[in-house]
């Protein structure tokens, strides 16, 4: 059988079971560094560091603080698979479906990520880190680099979000939209999806022809 398209996946609250901790981290760092942005957290969801520490701490005293707690907590942290999301991956690699990544997280992240989930990398044809993009989520710079790195036509690939950010750039990508409800309620992720699921258990393998 031949594979046409590829698949887009997003990292936090997708295939990583770690966005109440991100949620939980930058509302304290909040507290502590008040930005003035009603519900900061939820604003900032996929969009990368970079972009974070620009809009919202010019100051680089705090900035330099800012970093300092993250990456705190951060290492605290301990990264496991959402619900059913290995199972998607293996699924993909076994049909042949070309898999990429791309995650606001950067390269600190991901050597911790490895730490604790190692064979996770072995899934992916290729990865686009935050730090590899000029403009994060909702531009859809990361997924068409995600795209190309594959060698996709264009428009050929599902992007799989659970972030407004996120499903918005999959849109502008041009490609198929999958959005995970569970961070954000269906009703916000709807307009800009395919196809909302609840799970990656619910994940759509009839997209694919798989």
């Amino acid at each position: 059988m031949e594979i046409k398209k590829g698949v887009l996946f997003d990292l936090d609250g997708v295939l990583v079971d770690s966005e109440t901790e991100y949620t939980r981290i930058w509302n304290q760092i909040d507290l502590e560094f008040p930005t003035g942005v009603e519900n900061f957290a939820g604003k900032i969801k996929g969009t990368n560091l970079d972009d974070i520490l620009t809009r919202h701490y010019p100051n680089p005293d705090v900035r330099s603080k800012v970093i300092q707690r993250l990456y705190e907590e951060e290492g605290k942290m301990k990264y496991t698979y959402c619900e059913g999301a290995q199972d998607v991956l293996k699924r993909l690699k076994e049909a042949g479906v070309p898999v990429a990544l791309y995650t606001s997280s950067n390269h600190k992240k991901m050597e911790h990520l490895y730490r604790d989930i190692p064979e996770i990398k072995e899934y992916f044809d290729y990865m686009v880190l935050g730090d590899m993009v000029e403009e994060s989520k909702p531009s859809p710079e990361g997924y068409l680099k995600a795209a190309a790195g594959l060698g996709l036509e264009s428009g050929d690939w599902i992007v799989v979000e659970d972030s407004l950010q996120g499903v918005i750039a999959g849109e502008r990508s041009g490609g198929e939209v999958v959005g995970v409800a569970g961070t954000l309620e269906e009703s916000v992720l709807a307009p800009h999806c395919d196809v909302v699921i609840h799970s990656m258990r619910e994940f759509p393998y009839e997209m694919l022809g798989i």
